[in-house]
Protein backbone atom coordinates (compact mmCIF):
# COMPACT_ATOMS: atom_id res chain seq x y z
CA UNK A 1 0.00 0.00 0.00
CA UNK A 2 1.47 3.50 -1.37
CA UNK A 3 0.28 7.10 -0.24
CA UNK A 4 1.31 8.50 -3.37
CA UNK A 5 0.42 12.02 -5.50
CA UNK A 6 -1.03 11.63 -8.63
CA UNK A 7 -0.63 13.52 -11.61
CA UNK A 8 -4.28 13.43 -13.48
CA UNK A 9 -3.56 12.81 -17.31
CA UNK A 10 -6.68 12.58 -18.79
CA UNK A 11 -10.28 13.34 -17.22
CA UNK A 12 -13.36 12.87 -19.23
CA UNK A 13 -17.14 11.83 -19.18
CA UNK A 14 -18.33 9.01 -21.17
CA UNK A 15 -22.11 10.29 -20.79
CA UNK A 16 -24.76 9.99 -17.95
CA UNK A 17 -22.85 11.02 -15.53
CA UNK A 18 -19.87 8.44 -16.02
CA UNK A 19 -16.29 9.49 -16.27
CA UNK A 20 -12.82 7.97 -16.60
CA UNK A 21 -9.68 9.60 -14.66
CA UNK A 22 -6.30 8.44 -15.46
CA UNK A 23 -3.34 9.02 -13.24
CA UNK A 24 0.40 8.68 -13.73
CA UNK A 25 1.14 6.62 -10.36
CA UNK A 26 3.93 4.08 -11.12
CA UNK A 27 4.08 2.49 -7.53
CA UNK A 28 0.24 1.85 -7.08
CA UNK A 29 -0.08 1.01 -10.40
CA UNK A 30 2.72 -1.60 -10.32
CA UNK A 31 1.32 -3.75 -7.37
CA UNK A 32 -2.67 -3.24 -8.36
CA UNK A 33 -4.52 -6.57 -9.37
CA UNK A 34 -8.24 -6.24 -10.27
CA UNK A 35 -11.13 -5.96 -7.55
CA UNK A 36 -8.64 -3.65 -5.32
CA UNK A 37 -9.87 -0.26 -5.11
CA UNK A 38 -7.79 3.14 -4.28
CA UNK A 39 -8.51 5.31 -1.44
CA UNK A 40 -8.41 9.25 -3.52
CA UNK A 41 -8.48 12.62 -1.42
CA UNK A 42 -10.39 14.67 -3.57
CA UNK A 43 -8.28 18.00 -3.80
CA UNK A 44 -11.19 21.21 -3.59
CA UNK A 45 -13.20 18.86 -0.29
CA UNK A 46 -11.83 20.53 2.96
CA UNK A 47 -9.17 18.84 4.62
CA UNK A 48 -10.96 17.18 7.23
CA UNK A 49 -13.48 14.97 4.16
CA UNK A 50 -12.94 11.66 4.24
CA UNK A 51 -11.58 10.36 1.45
CA UNK A 52 -13.76 8.53 -1.48
CA UNK A 53 -12.97 5.01 -2.61
CA UNK A 54 -12.87 3.61 -6.34
CA UNK A 55 -12.26 0.40 -7.72
CA UNK A 56 -9.88 -0.51 -10.27
CA UNK A 57 -10.95 -0.19 -13.66
CA UNK A 58 -7.34 -0.31 -15.09
CA UNK A 59 -3.69 -0.36 -14.30
CA UNK A 60 -0.86 -0.77 -17.06
CA UNK A 61 2.32 0.76 -16.98
CA UNK A 62 3.09 3.73 -14.74
CA UNK A 63 -0.96 4.52 -15.39
CA UNK A 64 -4.14 4.19 -13.07
CA UNK A 65 -7.30 4.32 -14.23
CA UNK A 66 -10.80 4.80 -12.68
CA UNK A 67 -14.28 4.72 -13.91
CA UNK A 68 -16.83 6.17 -11.51
CA UNK A 69 -20.21 7.86 -11.52
CA UNK A 70 -21.29 11.29 -9.63
CA UNK A 71 -23.17 9.99 -7.27
CA UNK A 72 -22.83 13.07 -4.40
CA UNK A 73 -20.75 15.57 -2.82
CA UNK A 74 -17.48 13.81 -3.18
CA UNK A 75 -17.70 12.91 -6.72
CA UNK A 76 -19.04 16.34 -7.89
CA UNK A 77 -16.13 17.69 -6.43
CA UNK A 78 -13.94 14.80 -8.63
CA UNK A 79 -15.60 16.40 -11.72
CA UNK A 80 -13.35 19.54 -11.12
CA UNK A 81 -10.13 17.80 -11.37
CA UNK A 82 -8.35 18.61 -14.77
CA UNK A 83 -5.19 16.93 -16.57
CA UNK A 84 -2.11 18.02 -14.64
CA UNK A 85 -3.84 18.43 -11.72
CA UNK A 86 -1.99 16.26 -8.55
CA UNK A 87 -4.26 14.40 -5.86
CA UNK A 88 -3.17 12.11 -3.35
CA UNK A 89 -3.78 8.68 -3.61
CA UNK A 90 -3.90 5.30 -1.29
CA UNK A 91 -3.73 2.03 -2.79
CA UNK A 92 -4.12 -0.66 -4.04
CA UNK A 93 -6.08 -1.90 -1.01
CA UNK A 94 -8.13 -5.13 -0.41
CA UNK A 95 -8.10 -8.24 -1.73
CA UNK A 96 -9.02 -9.13 -5.21
CA UNK A 97 -10.07 -11.50 -7.89
CA UNK A 98 -7.83 -14.75 -8.33
CA UNK A 99 -6.27 -14.34 -11.63
CA UNK A 100 -6.15 -18.43 -12.43
CA UNK A 101 -9.80 -20.27 -13.65
CA UNK A 102 -10.60 -23.68 -14.29
CA UNK A 103 -13.16 -23.53 -17.35
CA UNK A 104 -14.84 -20.60 -18.63
CA UNK A 105 -14.24 -17.83 -16.96
CA UNK A 106 -18.18 -15.97 -16.41
CA UNK A 107 -17.74 -12.03 -15.28
CA UNK A 108 -20.83 -10.65 -14.50
CA UNK A 109 -21.51 -6.53 -13.64
CA UNK A 110 -24.65 -3.95 -13.11
CA UNK A 111 -23.95 -0.60 -14.28
CA UNK A 112 -20.28 0.71 -12.82
CA UNK A 113 -20.02 -2.67 -11.38
CA UNK A 114 -18.08 -3.68 -14.56
CA UNK A 115 -15.29 -1.15 -13.34
CA UNK A 116 -13.10 -3.95 -12.15
CA UNK A 117 -14.02 -6.88 -14.78
CA UNK A 118 -12.06 -4.49 -17.31
CA UNK A 119 -8.95 -5.06 -15.45
CA UNK A 120 -9.66 -8.36 -14.68
CA UNK A 121 -10.16 -9.35 -18.22
CA UNK A 122 -7.22 -8.20 -19.44
CA UNK A 123 -5.29 -10.35 -16.73
CA UNK A 124 -7.03 -13.51 -17.59
CA UNK A 125 -6.55 -13.08 -21.33
CA UNK A 126 -2.43 -12.50 -20.37
CA UNK A 127 -2.81 -15.66 -17.95
CA UNK A 128 -1.19 -19.15 -18.48
CA UNK A 129 -3.02 -20.66 -19.06
CA UNK A 130 -6.10 -18.45 -20.07
CA UNK A 131 -9.55 -19.54 -19.30
CA UNK A 132 -11.10 -21.74 -21.93
CA UNK A 133 -13.28 -18.60 -22.77
CA UNK A 134 -14.42 -15.32 -21.19
CA UNK A 135 -17.71 -14.28 -21.13
CA UNK A 136 -18.94 -10.60 -19.82
CA UNK A 137 -22.60 -10.39 -19.00
CA UNK A 138 -23.83 -6.56 -18.59
CA UNK A 139 -27.06 -5.39 -17.10
CA UNK A 140 -28.45 -1.84 -16.45
CA UNK A 141 -31.29 0.14 -15.90
CA UNK A 142 -30.90 1.07 -19.35
CA UNK A 143 -28.50 1.32 -22.18
CA UNK A 144 -26.48 3.98 -20.79
CA UNK A 145 -25.55 2.00 -17.61
CA UNK A 146 -24.20 -0.35 -20.01
CA UNK A 147 -20.32 1.09 -19.44
CA UNK A 148 -17.13 0.77 -21.42
CA UNK A 149 -18.62 -1.55 -23.99
CA UNK A 150 -16.17 0.17 -26.67
CA UNK A 151 -13.26 -0.63 -24.20
CA UNK A 152 -13.90 -4.64 -23.38
CA UNK A 153 -14.69 -5.14 -27.49
CA UNK A 154 -11.47 -4.03 -27.90
CA UNK A 155 -9.47 -6.58 -25.81
CA UNK A 156 -10.82 -9.09 -27.96
CA UNK A 157 -11.37 -12.57 -26.78
CA UNK A 158 -14.29 -11.47 -24.55
CA UNK A 159 -17.87 -12.40 -25.52
CA UNK A 160 -20.39 -9.85 -24.51
CA UNK A 161 -24.00 -10.40 -23.46
CA UNK A 162 -26.07 -7.76 -22.54
CA UNK A 163 -29.61 -7.20 -20.55
CA UNK A 164 -31.39 -4.12 -19.89
CA UNK A 165 -34.31 -3.60 -17.83
CA UNK A 166 -36.14 -1.61 -20.36
CA UNK A 167 -34.99 -3.68 -23.48
CA UNK A 168 -33.03 -0.55 -25.37
CA UNK A 169 -29.91 -2.96 -25.36
CA UNK A 170 -29.50 -6.28 -25.29
CA UNK A 171 -32.11 -8.91 -23.54
CA UNK A 172 -34.83 -7.31 -21.98
CA UNK A 173 -34.81 -8.28 -18.10
CA UNK A 174 -32.24 -9.06 -15.72
CA UNK A 175 -28.31 -9.63 -16.39
CA UNK A 176 -29.02 -13.39 -14.75
CA UNK A 177 -31.43 -14.36 -17.48
CA UNK A 178 -28.13 -14.27 -20.58
CA UNK A 179 -26.65 -15.63 -17.53
CA UNK A 180 -28.74 -18.54 -16.98
CA UNK A 181 -28.99 -20.06 -20.61
CA UNK A 182 -25.08 -20.01 -20.62
CA UNK A 183 -25.22 -21.63 -17.54
CA UNK A 184 -27.64 -23.85 -19.01
CA UNK A 185 -25.14 -24.62 -22.14
CA UNK A 186 -22.65 -25.36 -19.79
CA UNK A 187 -23.91 -27.81 -17.72
CA UNK A 188 -25.65 -29.49 -20.49
CA UNK A 189 -22.11 -29.47 -22.29
CA UNK A 190 -20.37 -30.78 -18.80
CA UNK A 191 -18.26 -28.06 -19.24
CA UNK A 192 -16.73 -26.34 -16.75
CA UNK A 193 -16.65 -22.42 -15.49
CA UNK A 194 -16.08 -20.01 -12.35
CA UNK A 195 -18.21 -16.63 -11.74
CA UNK A 196 -16.89 -13.58 -11.02
CA UNK A 197 -19.01 -10.45 -10.08
CA UNK A 198 -19.14 -6.52 -9.35
CA UNK A 199 -22.51 -5.11 -8.81
CA UNK A 200 -25.45 -3.79 -6.71
CA UNK A 201 -26.24 -7.22 -3.82
CA UNK A 202 -29.34 -8.44 -5.45
CA UNK A 203 -27.46 -8.79 -8.66
CA UNK A 204 -24.20 -10.66 -6.60
CA UNK A 205 -26.91 -12.88 -4.33
CA UNK A 206 -28.40 -14.43 -7.47
CA UNK A 207 -25.16 -14.62 -9.02
CA UNK A 208 -22.95 -16.11 -5.96
CA UNK A 209 -26.58 -18.45 -4.93
CA UNK A 210 -26.26 -19.86 -9.03
CA UNK A 211 -22.18 -20.71 -8.24
CA UNK A 212 -22.83 -22.47 -4.42
CA UNK A 213 -26.16 -23.84 -6.70
CA UNK A 214 -23.99 -25.66 -9.58
CA UNK A 215 -20.95 -26.52 -7.01
CA UNK A 216 -19.25 -24.44 -9.11
CA UNK A 217 -16.59 -20.98 -7.79
CA UNK A 218 -17.84 -17.86 -7.48
CA UNK A 219 -15.95 -14.71 -6.75
CA UNK A 220 -17.91 -12.10 -5.48
CA UNK A 221 -16.99 -8.24 -4.82
CA UNK A 222 -19.13 -6.70 -2.53
CA UNK A 223 -19.78 -2.93 -2.19
CA UNK A 224 -19.59 -1.64 1.55
CA UNK A 225 -18.76 1.87 2.34
CA UNK A 226 -15.25 1.44 3.23
CA UNK A 227 -14.73 4.81 5.22
CA UNK A 228 -11.21 4.12 6.34
CA UNK A 229 -9.82 2.09 3.66
CA UNK A 230 -7.33 0.02 6.29
CA UNK A 231 -9.85 -2.37 8.68
CA UNK A 232 -9.90 0.30 11.94
CA UNK A 233 -13.27 1.74 11.90
CA UNK A 234 -15.09 -1.43 10.91
CA UNK A 235 -17.66 0.68 9.14
CA UNK A 236 -17.61 -1.97 5.76
CA UNK A 237 -18.86 -5.17 7.79
CA UNK A 238 -20.00 -8.00 5.34
CA UNK A 239 -21.27 -11.23 7.38
CA UNK A 240 -19.28 -14.05 6.44
CA UNK A 241 -19.33 -17.93 7.36
CA UNK A 242 -16.45 -17.52 9.45
CA UNK A 243 -18.76 -14.07 11.46
CA UNK A 244 -17.80 -10.38 10.57
CA UNK A 245 -15.69 -9.62 7.81
CA UNK A 246 -14.17 -6.39 7.02
CA UNK A 247 -14.50 -5.76 3.21
CA UNK A 248 -11.15 -2.98 2.92
CA UNK A 249 -9.29 -5.99 4.59
CA UNK A 250 -10.82 -9.31 4.06
CA UNK A 251 -12.53 -8.41 1.21
CA UNK A 252 -13.85 -6.88 -1.12
CA UNK A 253 -13.84 -10.04 -3.11
CA UNK A 254 -15.16 -13.33 -0.97
CA UNK A 255 -15.58 -16.63 -2.68
CA UNK A 256 -19.29 -16.97 -2.89
CA UNK A 257 -19.57 -19.76 -0.20
CA UNK A 258 -18.40 -18.29 2.40
CA UNK A 259 -20.92 -15.30 2.13
CA UNK A 260 -23.64 -15.10 4.27
CA UNK A 261 -26.82 -13.38 3.02
CA UNK A 262 -29.86 -11.54 4.75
Amino acid sequence: MTNEKCRVVSHREIGSGYRYIEFEAPAIAADATPGQFVHVRVPSLEKSALRRPFSIFNAEGDRLELLYKTVGRGTAALNEVKPGDEVEVMGPLGHGFPLKCAGEALLVGGGYGVAPLYFLSRRLLGANPAPAAIHLFVGGRTKNDLLALDRFEALGGVKVHLATNDGSAGAKGLVTDPLDDELIRLRGEGGKFELFACGPDPMLKAVALRATGTGSKGWISMDRHMVCGVGACYACIQKTVRGNSRCCIEGPVFAAEDLVWQ
